[in-house]
């Protein structure tokens, strides 16, 4: 993690906030001030907004988090963000390839920008929230039983409806990334 410029700050605040204001309905009850005193006090969750931002995420305020004074930001661009797609699942499936393997994995990225990936519950809760990944699709959290047995899991939003799939995890598409969730 690296510091933020006072500029790249500034910046990132302007657009977090102009984000919260036009998308009102996906953080009722919140108000930005207290979001921005949070994010403040915080310069490496800023740090990891900012990796989230630049690479085509455009986070926003979903919802409070569990514990009181908390808020989670996830990724709410209309399709998957372009800066992060074309990824395997993790490690393991990266080391598998034989050949024409993708240049990282979804896991070490995330873990590089010091995010999580959306589980399938916070995925369907998105949803809810706007039509996300109707030309894209995204890696979510998949548990470690599927994983042990070679799968991950991806979601999308097809015909009116949300699905969740299965696929090799070592798999990779130009149209796949991943959406990431942070607490701040």
């Amino acid at each position: 993690m690296k510091p933020l410029s006072s500029a790249h700050r500034a910046t990132l605040l302007a657009a977090l906030k102009d984000r919260f204001h036009r998308h009102m309905s996906r953080h009722e009850g919140i108000v930005w001030a207290d979001v921005a005193a949070r994010l403040e006090a915080q310069p490496d969750k800023l740090w990891s907004i900012h990796q989230m931002e630049t690479t085509g995420g455009e986070p926003d305020v979903i919802s409070a988090a569990d514990t009181a004074g908390e808020y989670r930001f996830v990724d709410c661009s209309p399709q998957s963000p372009a800066g992060r797609v074309g990824y395997c699942y993790d490690r393991e499936a990266l080391d598998s390839r034989k050949a024409h393997k993708p240049k990282n994995s979804v896991m070490e990225v995330a873990t590089a920008m010091g995010v999580n990936l959306l589980s399938e519950t916070q995925y369907r809760a998105l949803q809810r929230l706007g039509e996300f990944d109707t030309k894209s699709s995204s890696w979510i959290e998949t548990p470690a039983d599927i994983r042990k047995l070679g799968g991950a899991l991806f979601g999308d939003r097809r015909f009116g409806h949300v699905f969740v799939y299965h696929n090799g995890a070592q798999s990779y598409y130009s149209g796949r990334g991943f959406r990431a969730a942070l607490v701040v």
